[in-house]
C-alpha cells in the first residue's frame, strides 16, 4: 500500500468529517448544510469555491503552474430516505434520512484529496473538485451538466468513485465500456369495469389484466433478448382495490428496467407497449404505459480507464485492481457527466467481511478504514494526469 503521506496525516480529521456528515444527512436537492460544510472546508484549504450549481452543488477549483490542462473529480452529497438502524455513535440525527450509500465517505475522501493537493502543489494544471447533489433518483448530475458544469469549468476528463462493500477493503475495480446499468421506470394503468366480486361476469376485471401483464413482462428478457444481452424488467408496485368484495375499476403497476445498451433499452420499451396493449385488448379493457428514461448506462472510456488503473495500482498494487469486473445493474447519474466528457468511474472495495451490510441497507455504515485509500487514489490520479514539467 502506497498512501499519500499528507492524506495519512488527515486520517483523524477525515473520520471526524465523515461522522459529522453521517449524523446530519440531507436528501436530494436539500443538501444545504452539507453544501455549506463542504464549501467552508474548501475555502479553508485555499481553493476557489463556486456554489449554487444544481442548487446545492459545490465546485472547488485548485490551479497550479502554467498548464492549461484540467480534470474533474466528482463526489456525491446526498443521503437516502431510510430510517437508520446501524447503532453507531454517529448515527443519523435526521429522522427518516440516512447516509446508506456512503456519500458521506465519498465527500470526505474528495475533501481530503483537495486539502492534500493544496498542500503538496505537485501538479501542473487545474483540478475541479465537483460535489454533486441529488445522485439518488433525482439526477443531480444531469442538472449540473445542463446548467453548464463543463462550460464554466472546462476539463479534458472527469472521474468518479463509489465504495463497494461487496469487495474487500482496499481493492479497486473498473472496466472500459458499461460498468453500471441504465435506470428506467414505468407505470402501467389498466382500466376495466368495476363490479361486485360475487358477480364478476358483469365487470371487466383489471386484476386479470395485472396477472397476465406481470407474467408476460418477464418474457421480454427471456424470449426477446440474445442470451448475452443483459436486461432486467422488475414490477415493484401493484396498487388496486380497497375491500374484499369489490372488483376495482383500475389497477396500477410500477417498476424499473435496467439495461447496458440503448438498442436493448429500445427493444424492451417497444415490447412492453405491445404486450400491454395486447393484454388489455384480450380482456376488453384499456391500458396506458408511461415509460421514463431516468439515467443512462455508466460507460467508461478506454483511455481514461487505463489511466484510472495506473493510479489505483500506484496506491494498492496491481494485484488489488480488477480491470474486468462483472458490470452491475445498479445505476449512477455520473453517467450524464460521462456522456459529456471522457472519464472513468471506479469501485473502491469497502467490505469488512461476509456480513458487511450492503448499500441502501439500514444497518450500513461507511468503512472509515478506506478513507485514506480513496483520498490517496484521487491525489495520485490528479498528479499523474497533470504532471509537473
Amino acid at each position: 500500500m502506497n498512501l499519500i503521506s499528507e492524506v495519512v496525516a488527515l486520517d483523524g480529521a477525515m473520520r471526524e468529517w465523515r461522522h459529522h456528515l453521517h449524523a446530519h444527512p440531507e436528501t436530494a436537492f436539500e443538501e444545504r448544510a452539507t453544501s455549506e460544510f463542504v464549501a467552508g472546508k474548501l475555502r479553508a484549504f485555499g481553493l476557489d469555491v463556486h456554489t449554487g450549481l444544481a442548487g446545492t452543488g459545490v465546485v472547488g477549483v485548485l490551479q497550479h503552474g502554467r498548464s492549461t490542462q484540467s480534470i474533474g473529480l466528482r463526489a456525491d452529497l446526498d443521503a437516502l430516505h431510510i430510517h437508520e438502524r446501524s447503532g453507531v455513535p454517529h448515527a443519523s440525527q435526521n429522522a427518516g434520512r440516512m447516509h446508506a450509500c456512503g456519500h458521506d465517505g465519498h465527500t470526505t475522501m474528495l475533501l481530503a484529496a483537495a486539502k492534500a493537493m493544496a498542500a503538496r502543489r505537485a501538479f501542473d494544471g487545474t483540478v475541479h473538485f465537483i460535489f454533486q447533489p441529488a445522485e439518488e433518483n433525482e439526477g443531480g448530475g444531469r442538472v449540473m451538466v445542463e446548467e453548464g458544469l463543463f462550460e464554466r469549468f472546462p476539463m479534458q476528463a472527469v472521474y468518479g468513485m463509489h465504495n463497494w462493500p461487496a469487495m474487500p477493503a482496499g481493492a479497486f475495480a473498473m472496466r472500459a465500456g458499461p460498468l453500471m446499468g441504465a435506470y428506467d421506470v414505468f407505470e402501467i394503468v389498466g382500466t376495466g369495469k368495476g363490479a361486485h366480486a360475487a358477480m364478476a361476469y358483469q365487470g371487466k376485471d383489471p386484476m386479470l389484466f395485472a396477472a397476465h401483464a406481470i407474467n408476460a413482462l418477464q418474457t421480454i428478457v427471456s424470449r426477446n433478448l440474445h442470451p448475452q444481452s443483459a436486461g432486467v424488467v422488475s414490477v415493484t408496485q401493484v396498487h388496486a382495490g380497497d375491500t374484499w368484495n369489490v372488483i376495482p375499476e383500475q389497477i396500477v403497476l410500477r417498476g424499473t428496467v435496467r439495461t447496458f445498451h440503448a438498442a436493448v433499452q429500445d427493444l424492451i420499451e417497444r415490447r412492453m407497449k405491445t404486450l400491454v396493449d395486447g393484454i388489455a385488448a384480450m380482456f376488453e379493457m384499456t391500458a396506458t404505459l408511461r415509460y421514463e428514461r431516468r439515467y443512462p448506462a455508466t460507460v467508461n472510456s478506454v483511455e481514461a480507464t487505463e489511466r484510472a488503473r495506473m493510479a489505483a495500482e500506484a496506491v494498492v498494487g496491481a494485484g488489488n485492481v480488477d480491470t474486468n469486473p462483472v458490470p452491475n445493474m445498479g445505476s449512477e447519474d455520473f453517467a450524464f457527466m460521462l456522456q459529456a466528457r471522457p472519464g472513468c468511474y471506479v469501485w473502491l472495495g469497502a467490505g469488512r467481511g461476509v456480513d458487511t451490510p450492503n448499500l441502501h441497507n439500514p444497518h450500513y455504515d461507511f468503512n472509515d478504514d478506506v478513507l485514506a485509500i480513496g483520498a490517496s487514489y484521487w491525489v495520485r490520479l490528479a498528479e499523474q494526469e497533470l504532471p509537473l514539467g
